[in-house]
């Protein structure tokens, strides 16, 4: 699997979770829904952060792509801004789906930056085995990542 792939399919994942949690009446369901939609973005934003928006950085050479991860840095900013505030969300108020709609905006717009912009770049610029190394890195960190998360949530409770 590339490294465009994993990101991608994350990317639907997420976004089916968005959907689930706007839809959902039920307390305890969005709960549990906004806690999984922050791990993955969390597990998400840190591998491109650590792992892909580097090894991009290196090959694009171009101000467009440069411009690009700066701008997807801040986008991953103003989602953890909003990441923060979902722990003392009231779950049944009239502002829940509002809130929620507007992070699944940002997520969305992101999203569409990356698959339409700096994945094909970088399909083109890092080519289908740098991709292949770059997905087996992410794969481990995201499995490091998701294990962090976990027991710090068990640390909480």
């Amino acid at each position: 699997m590339k490294a465009t792939d994993l990101l991608k399919k994350q990317h639907r994942e997420v976004m089916s979770l968005f959907k689930k949690a706007i839809a959902s009446e039920d307390g305890e369901e969005r709960r549990d829904l906004l806690d999984e939609i922050t791990r993955m973005l969390r597990v998400h934003t840190h591998i491109e952060e650590e792992i892909f928006y580097p090894a991009f950085r290196e090959v694009v050479g171009t101000k467009k792509g440069e411009e690009q991860v700066l701008e997807a840095y801040e986008e991953h900013h103003v989602v953890d801004l909003v990441l923060a505030e979902l722990p003392d969300i009231d779950l049944e108020s009239e502002t829940y789906k509002a809130k929620i709609t507007v992070l699944k905006e940002l997520v969305e717009h992101h999203v569409e930056e990356e698959q339409e912009e700096m994945f094909p770049a970088a399909e083109k610029k890092l080519g289908k085995e740098r991709l292949d190394e770059l997905a087996r890195e992410m794969q481990a960190a995201a499995e490091e990542q998701q294990q962090a998360l976990e027991a710090e949530g068990a640390a909480m409770h």
